[in-house]
């Protein structure tokens, strides 16, 4: 019956009792598949991470910049990395590293959920934030 329609016998499904099998247009059964793989892969949100840098002695006026930088980030639904980055001798200051970052916590309790504490990663101490779902 297939060839005499000039299509293809295809097996649906194989565990079936009996198999179940259909006479359809393979290449364009295939082309369809992978259009309708295309189309989901498009609709996937991508996630992007945002990072933010601070020293271990940075200023509150560069803190609040960087602040309302990260305001931005999360309100374009971002994850933000934020991290102090310890140079030299500043590895000493491990505690003024946390509290700055525990601070910038504090004041993001409005925009963003916390994924990850501060956790000190080689010369980084890291934290990342996630925005909050919007209702």
């Amino acid at each position: 019956m297939a060839t005499a329609q000039d299509l293809d016998l295809v097996e649906i499904s194989p565990n079936a009792d009996p198999p179940v099998c259909k006479i359809i247009d393979y290449k364009k059964f295939l082309y369809e598949q992978k259009k309708k793989q295309k189309e989901l892969k498009a609709k996937q949100q991508k996630v992007v991470v945002k990072e933010i840098r601070f020293g271990p002695n940075t200023d509150e006026h560069d803190f609040t910049f960087k602040l309302n930088h990260a305001k931005k980030f999360l309100e374009e639904g971002s994850k933000l990395k934020v991290y102090v980055f310890f140079k030299g001798r500043t590895i000493v200051y491990k505690d003024r590293g946390e509290i700055l970052l525990l601070k910038f916590a504090q004041e993001l309790t409005d925009d963003a959920v916390v994924e990850q504490m501060p956790a000190m990663n080689g010369k980084k101490m890291i934290m990342t934030f996630a925005p909050k779902k919007k209702k």
